[in-house]
């Protein structure tokens, strides 16, 4: 070979690599239709708020989006991550909304090296046994929302209670969650179908079970039906209303006066009182228009991590297990303040309670009324995690 031509052909191939790492593409799989499709559709609009004050960069490089519909179907997701992972080829995937969805996914998660970042979904087969160096989560573990109203319905003495969730993963997580931290008597658990939206047969028991408060976990769709039909039914200021990831930003103004009264448990609500949180509420309600959920809320701060993580392997996303470890150990500002992720990729984080009250002009609101219930608080899986 002629000599000459050696620091040319270096120089190409530099160019080339330097293109092929010219772009970060990201693959977003959530629940966009439906009844739950509103937590799906925040998840998105969370992420790509990020992206935007990004200035459309990641780690300082052009970032795509490359959205699909998993229909909460957990055999649409599997074929919307299939079309990502072989046709699209992108470099991480976030979103995922449901937990049944998402334990739909682990064994395709299993078989590659791309970083999965969700911003909802948190079973606890994933914070334990099944969890993967590849797969990170930056809401919660699911029991852990429930555990928070757990300690505060003990710490105030709260004797006698019903829960109702919908029977699937992340309901059942979030009972026992509850049940982990609440020394009282639970005199009925209640599991509704997924796609049930008349609550009225189980309110009528409800009100003649007369306990002193229920915890329900409604999400979506489902939360605003709820609550509603709650009201209805002549409870709201007879028994108590407790709950974790029912009352979630757009969803409190279709609930109106029902929610007053409510208490929340949770790490994050639009009632947090950092800088970053308000920051990220008022740009999120002058570009929508609408009060951003938790889920809004933990997605936006899925694009900061990932942010964050580029700029540790300057803007490479080919080599996915140095991604991996970077996104791992990233440090970025959190609309919820202090965060890292625990050995087994979720988070330890605080936690507190939220009441929702009127507001001005008889608006409902937010508002933190007790701080750190649960601080640095990390789920009750991780110990079960060997894959770090």
């Amino acid at each position: 070979m002629n000599h000459a031509l050696k620091p040319l052909l270096l120089a190409s191939a530099l160019l080339t690599a330097s293109a092929v790492h010219a772009e970060v593409k990201v693959g977003f799989v959530g629940t966009l239709s439906g009844p739950s499709a509103d937590v799906g559709r925040d998840q998105l609009d969370g992420f790509m708020l990020a992206l935007e004050q990004l200035g459309g960069k990641l780690g300082g490089e052009t970032a795509t989006v490359v959205r699909e519909d998993d229909q909460q179907k957990p055999e649409a997701a599997l074929v919307a991550v299939n079309k990502l992972l072989e046709r699209d080829k992108v470099d991480v995937i976030t979103g995922l909304t449901f937990a049944n969805v998402l334990m739909a996914l682990q064994a395709k998660i299993a078989s590659t090296d791309v970083p999965f970042v969700g911003s909802v979904a948190g079973p606890s087969a994933a914070a334990g046994a099944q969890c993967k160096p590849n797969l990170f989560v930056t809401s919660w573990q699911s029991d852990v929302p429930a555990e928070v109203v757990g300690k505060y319905l003990t710490d105030k003495s709260v004797k006698r209670i019903v829960t109702m969730t919908p029977s699937f993963v992340g309901g059942r997580d979030k009972i026992a969650g509850l049940k982990r931290l609440y020394k009282g008597e639970i005199v009925d658990e209640v599991y509704t179908p997924l796609s049930q939206l008349d609550f009225s047969a189980e309110l009528t028991k409800l009100a003649s079970q007369k306990p002193d408060a229920v915890y329900a976990f409604y999400p979506g769709g489902l939360g605003v039906t709820f609550v509603r039909q709650y009201q209805q039914a002549g409870l709201l200021g007879k028994i108590p209303l407790y709950t974790s990831n029912t009352i979630e930003g757009n969803a409190l103004e279709a609930m109106g006066p029902a929610a007053v009264g409510a208490i929340l448990g949770d790490t994050w609500s639009p009632g947090h009182p950092s800088d970053e949180s308000r920051r990220f509420v008022e740009a999120f309600q002058k570009k929508h228009a609408r009060l951003p959920s938790a889920y809004a809320a933990f997605s936006y701060d899925a694009a900061m991590l990932l942010d964050a993580a580029l700029k540790t392997t300057k803007g490479n996303a080919a080599d996915r297990k140095a991604l991996s470890k970077a996104i791992a150990g990233a440090t970025f500002k959190s609309v919820r303040g202090d965060f890292r992720f625990g050995n087994n990729n979720f988070p330890v984080q605080n936690y507190h309670i939220y009441t929702v009250a009127r507001g001005t002009g008889g608006k409902p609101e937010f508002k933190m009324t007790e701080a750190n219930v649960l601080k640095a608080h990390p789920d009750a899986y991780a110990a079960q995690c060997v894959a770090r």
